[in-house]
C-alpha cells in the first residue's frame, strides 16, 4: 500500500508540472521581437530618370606650350639666374656659359671690320681724285692739248680705282657679317627664354656642361594648359575637334569645361586607343596634375540616389532600404557613375524600392521606422 501511495504521488506531481508547462507555451509564428527604433531618416521610392550617358577617363594635366631650353654652343655653365617655380619673360637671360672662347672672336672679328671701313675710306678718297683727274683730263683731251695715249692712261687709273672701291665696299660687307656672326655666337653663351611662363625643371647645375641640344632647363606657358588621354577606339567616331567636355581636377577640386583641341588621326594597335588633347583654362594649375575626363555619349535612364545614402561596411557597398512595415535592412547594390552629388545604382535596388536617403547613419539594420519622413 505504501508504494501505491508514493507511486501515485509522483504521478500526480508529473501531471502537474506537464499542463504547467504546455501552458506557458506560445504559439509558433506569434513572438513579438524588439526591434530598435530608428528617427531622424528620410526616405524616398527609388525611380528612374533620364541620364545623361558619357565614357570616363583619366588623362594629366600639361601646359599646351612646354619649351625645351638648350644652348646652342658647347661650354660650362657659368651661372644659372632662375630656379624652378620662378616667372620669366620672353628675352630673359637664363644662364650664361664659359664665352672665354667666343669673346676674342669678336673683337677680332670688330677689329677687321674696322680696318675694312679704313681701307674703303681710302679707296674713295682715291676714287675721288681720280675723278676728278679724269674729269680734267677730259676737257684737255676735247681742247687737243693731251693726247689719245694720255687720256686712255688717265681713264684706265679711273677704272682701276673705282673697282678698288667697290672691292673694298665688299670687304666691308664680309667684316661686317663677321662681326654679327661672332656677336651672334657670343650671344649664344646668353641663354635666353623663349617664351613668357615658369621654370617647370631645372636639368643641370653651375659647372656642368652644356651640350648642343641638350635641354637645360624647361618653360611652362602656364596661361593655358590641355589634358592630354588615350581614349577606347570605340570612342574613335564620337570624338572631334571643337566638342566640349567636362574635366575634373581633384586634388584642386575643381571643374573645368575643356574643348576637345587635337584629336590623333591613327589608333594605337597594341593599346587599342588614340590619343587626344582638350583645352582647359590655366589659372592655378600645374603640369603633371591627375584629370577625370567625362565625354557625353548619349542618353539614359538609371536610378540615382543621393552620395550619403551609400554605407560601405568593410568591402560590401550598400543602401539601407524600408520595407512596407517599416523595417530597416541593408541591402547590397553595385553602383555605377557619379552625377554631381548622386550616384547611379546599377544592381540591387528596382523601382519603387524605398530607401534611406537622409541619416543613413541613424539607420540600424533590422531596426523599425516609427516616424517616416519621405520624399
Amino acid at each position: 500500500m505504501k508504494k501505491q501511495a508514493a507511486f501515485l504521488g509522483i504521478a500526480v506531481i508529473a501531471v502537474f508540472l506537464l499542463t504547467t508547462g504546455c501552458g506557458s507555451k506560445v504559439k509558433p509564428g506569434t513572438a513579438a521581437i524588439n526591434r530598435p527604433v530608428v528617427t531622424g531618416v528620410t526616405v524616398a521610392a527609388a525611380k528612374r530618370t533620364a541620364l545623361d550617358d558619357f565614357y570616363e577617363t583619366s588623362g594629366t594635366v600639361k601646359a599646351k606650350t612646354v619649351s625645351a631650353v638648350a644652348s646652342k654652343v658647347m661650354g660650362n655653365i657659368t651661372a644659372i639666374l632662375v630656379k624652378e617655380g620662378d616667372r620669366v619673360r620672353k628675352g630673359q637671360v637664363l644662364l650664361t656659359i664659359d664665352d672665354r672662347d667666343v669673346a676674342p672672336k669678336v673683337r677680332s672679328a670688330q677689329a677687321g671690320y674696322e680696318e675694312a671701313l679704313q681701307s674703303m675710306a681710302v679707296a674713295g678718297q682715291n676714287q675721288s681724285l681720280m675723278t676728278t683727274t679724269y674729269e680734267r683730263y677730259k676737257q684737255l683731251y676735247d681742247d687737243k692739248v693731251v693726247s689719245q695715249q694720255e687720256m686712255d692712261q688717265v681713264e684706265n687709273q679711273k677704272k682701276v680705282a673705282d673697282l678698288e672701291l667697290e672691292r673694298q665696299r665688299q670687304s666691308v660687307t664680309q667684316a661686317r657679317a663677321g662681326v654679327a656672326e661672332a656677336q651672334a655666337y657670343y650671344d649664344f653663351t646668353r641663354v635666353v627664354a623663349p617664351i613668357a611662363g615658369v621654370v617647370a625643371a631645372k636639368k643641370a647645375d653651375v659647372g656642368s656642361m652644356a651640350v648642343t641640344g641638350v635641354p637645360l632647363l624647361i618653360i611652362d606657358d602656364n596661361t593655358t594648359y590641355t589634358v592630354e588621354a588615350d581614349l577606347a577606339e570605340s570612342l574613335a567616331d564620337k570624338i572631334n575637334t571643337g566638342m566640349t567636355v567636362n574635366v575634373f581636377i581633384d586634388s584642386l577640386e575643381r571643374q573645368v569645361t575643356g574643348k576637345v583641341t587635337e584629336v590623333a588621326p591613327a589608333i594605337d594597335p597594341a593599346a587599342r586607343k588614340f590619343h587626344v588633347k582638350i583645352e582647359i583654362p590655366g589659372g592655378g594649375l600645374k603640369s603633371g596634375l591627375y584629370a577625370r575626363i567625362r565625354i557625353p555619349v548619349g542618353r539614359r535612364e538609371g536610378i540615382l540616389v543621393p552620395a550619403g545614402a551609400i554605407v560601405t561596411k568593410g568591402q560590401l557597398t550598400g543602401v539601407y532600404t524600408v520595407d512596407s512595415q517599416g523595417v530597416i535592412s541593408y541591402r547590397i547594390v553595385k553602383t555605377g557613375k557619379e552625377y554631381g552629388k548622386q550616384i547611379e545604382i546599377v544592381a540591387g535596388i528596382q523601382p519603387g524600392d524605398k530607401v534611406v536617403v537622409e541619416g543613413a547613419d541613424k539607420a540600424v539594420d533590422g531596426g523599425i521606422v516609427k516616424e517616416v519622413n519621405s520624399q
